[in-house]
């Protein structure tokens, strides 16, 4: 009979340099390391639409990015580095090379993979993070885009037409322009 192996940790430093070097993304949780899956056209298609609206729109002092930026989170019990799909971060002292710390928008396209973690263990993660104003997530398998406001002690405002405003940038947002030439 097998005999399961018990589960490496590594330290910050080491899963931070080893991203550096790494062709696979890995998210971090307590010094537990978890390869990341890759993602579809709609997933692709609606982080890219988004993230040139928002590029488009919000003033250079915020940055934008999408995919290959980690959030870092730590808190008294946790440590975590998890890959949000787009993140808004417009704190001038929140700079460092491979992650942010301080975003104000955080973003999750859903895949039938990741749902579950996004609804449940990445939101109580990202809810940790005191300049976190609103977390998006995003259907790429119907048009529903479903929004949490920290001002609405994270309520769900779920939206399937039209339009909605993300208070964190002061920005409109069109779900026909957010699901341009996704297909479902």
């Amino acid at each position: 009979m097998a005999m399961p192996q018990p589960m490496a940790f590594i330290n910050e430093e080491d899963y931070v340099i080893g991203e550096e070097e790494s062709d696979t993304k890995h998210e971090y949780v307590n010094g537990q390391v978890y390869a990341m899956a890759g993602t579809s056209a709609n997933h692709n298609l609606i982080s890219v639409n988004l993230v040139t609206l928002l590029r488009t729109e919000l003033p250079d002092r915020c940055e934008v990015f999408m995919a290959d930026m980690k959030v870092r989170i730590e808190t008294k019990q946790d440590l975590m580095f998890y890959y949000p799909d787009v993140i808004v971060a417009c704190e001038e002292e929140d700079r460092a090379i491979y992650y942010r710390e301080k975003p104000c928008l955080i973003v999750e396209v859903l895949s039938t993979s990741s749902k579950r973690q996004d609804f449940l263990e990445k939101f109580r993660a990202y809810q940790q993070i005191s300049t976190l104003q609103e977390y998006l997530l995003i259907a790429q398998e119907k048009q529903e885009a479903t929004l949490f406001r920290r001002s609405a002690h994270w309520q769900p405002e779920v939206y399937q037409e039209g339009t909605f405003h993300l208070d964190s940038v002061n920005l409109e947002v069109s779900l026909d322009a957010l699901y341009r030439l996704v297909r479902f």
